[in-house]
């Protein structure tokens, strides 16, 4: 009996580590997702700004 009781344990941790892992494997799934989907707009936005604070002073001067 004690054995199974300790097989069991074991069991049960490795699936609480399997559990885990996917978990975090599925959040960081999902922050990949969402950077990429902003990532075109994110750079765009990002040109735009940049032309503006290069142009306006070389235009203005």
């Amino acid at each position: 009996m004690a054995g199974s009781s300790i097989r069991m344990t074991s069991i049960d941790n490795m699936v609480e580590n399997i559990r885990y892992k996917a978990q975090i494997i599925a959040r960081t799934n999902k922050l990949e997702s969402g950077i990429m989907s902003a990532g075109i707009p994110g750079f765009m936005i990002g040109l735009l700004l940049a032309l503006i604070f290069v142009m306006v002073p070389v235009l203005v001067l």
